[in-house]
């Protein structure tokens, strides 16, 4: 892979420009931090849950995220319609397959979203995306279970058969389409010591593909963004505690300079 510049402080301003609304129906543990960091972004996030109106938001959202980390059947059902609903309108569906690989439930239910609407990105660590891809791998939880499959042949093979962009999220990140591969490279390991960071990190892709239709682009971006604020972030901090406070305001203070000189993305 080679290392390159892309576009990302456009997109950012975009964000803070039309305001998307961004829909969720996420994880229970993570829920206020990820309508936090839409919020940091410039975006309109809101969580609406109940079956009975799903469609009817998702209609009036720019994009539209679903994570399966705190799933039941009922919650899965709510997914689907939300999701029928912004296929409708031709909007983003990002999918956290949080879990897969865990128990035949979460494989079941990934399996399900999967086939009853049509998903635009799918995110989630090395061992989910194995398994949803049909590798006999197990998930710790949500931690990462061993893989030892190549990750960018992996993305792309998953992209091929799911028509879709893939991000597998790790120490180095994957994004892939059909034709496209990125890894980006920025981050920082005390990410890892706070509960939420991947969700939040799924809620900034979604949030990215609400104002731009390049969806390998947009997710590169939006991690690179959320990425390069951990950066900044633990230079302030001492410990996972005042580390999560900072990276808000890293994001929220992010400008070009910052991007375009700290990013690290090779194709």
């Amino acid at each position: 892979m080679a290392k390159v510049k892309i576009e990302i402080y456009r997109l950012l301003e975009k964000i803070r420009e039309q305001k998307p609304v961004v829909h969720h129906l996420t994880n229970w543990v993570t829920i206020y931090d990820c309508a936090n960091v839409v919020k940091v972004l410039g975006a309109s996030p809101v969580m609406a849950h109940a079956p009975e109106e799903v469609a009817e938001m998702a209609g009036i959202a720019s994009s539209l995220v679903l994570n399966i980390g705190t799933l039941t059947v009922d919650f899965i059902n709510a997914m689907i319609i939300a999701a029928r609903s912004a296929n409708k309108k031709n909007i983003p569906v990002v999918l956290d397959v949080c879990g897969a690989g865990a128990t035949t439930l979460r494989d079941t239910k990934c399996f399900e979203l999967l086939d009853a609407a049509k998903i635009t990105i799918i995110k989630g660590n090395a061992s989910e995306i194995a398994r949803i891809s049909g590798e006999s791998v197990k998930t710790k939880g949500v931690d990462a279970g061993d893989v030892t499959v190549n990750l960018a042949d992996l993305a792309v093979r998953t992209a091929q058969n799911r028509h879709c962009t893939v991000v597998i999220t790790g120490k180095e990140d994957i994004v892939a389409d059909e034709k496209r591969c990125y890894r980006v490279k920025n981050g920082h390991p005390m990410m890892a010591n706070v509960v939420g960071t991947g969700c939040m990190s799924t809620s900034v892709i979604g949030t990215f593909a609400a104002v731009d239709s390049d969806y390998v682009h947009t997710s590169a971006a939006g991690l690179v963004c959320f990425e390069i604020a951990a950066e900044l972030a633990v230079q302030k901090s001492q410990g996972p505690g005042t580390f999560k406070e900072q990276l808000f305001d890293s994001l929220f203070s992010l400008n070009k300079a910052a991007i375009d000189t700290m990013q690290k993305v090779e194709s």
